[in-house]
């Protein structure tokens, strides 16, 4: 018994291009990746008197603090406006992966690889 392919699917040369074709892609998304993990993006909160630096890996590398806001009274303002500039920075870089990314996959869901 053979096992034929849908029509429109071709043989097993169209199998071979749609496999190189796939490695492509992974090859080219991993190196995007890494071009990613390693951009640096600088976020402003609270009207520029915190600022955050974060890579692409989402890890925090600083966060200055304008004097203006450094108020032993209200600490609950320097807090929020910290939680701000960090959520902002973490938005910002998965925003910018996820658009570099649909560019090489054309929007094609794929479970499990980002």
């Amino acid at each position: 018994m053979k096992a034929r392919l849908p029509k429109g699917m071709g043989g097993p040369q169209n199998m071979q291009s749609m496999i190189k074709q796939a490695q492509k892609m992974q090859a080219d998304m991993e190196a995007l990746q890494e071009e990613l993990n390693a951009k640096e993006y600088d976020i402003a909160a609270g009207g520029g008197a915190v600022n955050v630096k974060i890579n692409g890996k989402k890890e925090v590398l600083s966060i200055k603090l304008a004097e203006e806001i450094v108020d032993p009274d209200d600490i609950e303002t320097l807090e929020d406006t910290l939680v701000a500039a960090v959520n902002e920075a973490i938005k910002k870089v998965e925003e910018e992966s996820s658009e570099a990314m649909n560019k090489i996959t054309g929007n094609i869901s794929m479970p499990g690889l980002f």
